[in-house]
């Protein structure tokens, strides 16, 4: 177990409500997750936060995390039992390793915990569609199909029709999909794999779209089309937008496959530099650039 405090490892604090502690996991389990973050320290930092989730996220284990700290779910010394009984083994999934947990008298799953917590398996398909083999009995009867969906459908959901086992079957994929997504379908499941937009760059629920402009726009302001999921939109550039400017347009990203709301787009400003100028925009520039340095800068 990790000696740093729980609530420091989510950046909340003991008076947070469970749909902010629920929010500041998210946000951090998709920032470290190794899949997606390929920093040395992210593989031990993604079982920090799991670990720190798995005790405030219910409130009957934050109740005594608060009365009486790691100890509370620590395992003792001797035989391995913890304070409330039982003993515990360790395995390994991919680049994560894990200890699970029996409790009282050997009752209780396997999996009961993600050293000494919750499945670490349910948290992957839960928030990053990570099927693996090696969960509960119930999850290696169910046989496992691959669809392709294009991006669109991905954010915007779609109906599709399939053939398995020699049956034509109808499937409805939720908005807010991602790559990997698991879906369950009677007595299959069935994981997504999306083909890229061009336009898009998704990184969870938000969205990142490069729009270029000219030097005269980024210096003077304009009203440019920008492309979201909804179709395009009207965007005011500020006169004396710097190149790299990230423009937020709230509610305008990915839909959250479970729960309400919507992530946000951020439009990146690209000012584009003409590689062949005409005589009189030579002329011009230069008239520029010396009353700039006149004046002991540009703007």
């Amino acid at each position: 177990m990790s000696s740093k405090d729980f609530y420091s490892v989510l950046g909340v604090s003991k008076n947070s409500s469970e749909a902010e502690i629920k929010s500041a996991y998210r946000k951090l389990a998709l920032q470290w997750h190794p899949d997606r973050n390929k920093s040395t320290q992210a593989h031990e930092k993604f079982k920090e936060i799991n670990k720190a989730y798995e005790v405030l996220g219910d409130p009957k284990k934050k109740e005594m995390y608060d009365q009486y700290g790691e100890s509370a779910f620590s395992q003792g010394a001797a035989g391995g039992q913890g304070p409330f009984g039982g003993g515990g083994q360790t395995g390994r999934y991919g680049p994560f390793s894990y200890t699970y947990t029996t409790y009282g008298n050997g009752g209780g799953s396997p999996f009961e915990g993600f050293e000494g917590f919750s499945d670490p398996f349910e948290i992957f398909e839960q928030f990053f569609g990570g099927g693996t083999p090696y969960g509960r009995q119930s999850r290696r009867q169910h046989p496992i199909y691959r669809i392709g969906i294009d991006f669109m459908e991905a954010v915007k959901g779609a109906t599709k029709t399939v053939e398995i086992d020699g049956k034509t079957e109808t499937i409805k994929i939720p908005a807010g999909v991602d790559e990997g997504t698991r879906i369950r379908f009677e007595n299959y499941d069935i994981v997504t794999i999306i083909s890229p937009d061009p336009r898009f760059k998704r990184e969870g629920n938000d969205l990142i779209v490069d729009s270029e402009i000219t030097f005269s726009q980024a210096a003077l302001g304009d009203v440019i089309d920008v492309p979201t999921i909804d179709g395009n939109l009207k965007l005011k550039i500020q006169a004396g937008t710097q190149p790299n400017s990230l423009i937020r347009l709230r509610g305008k990203g990915v839909p959250h496959v479970r729960g309400s709301g919507r992530g946000d787009e951020y439009v990146r400003i690209k000012v584009t530099v003409p590689s062949r100028l005409s005589s009189r925009q030579k002329e011009l520039l230069k008239e520029f650039d010396s009353e700039s340095k006149s004046k002991r800068g540009w703007f």
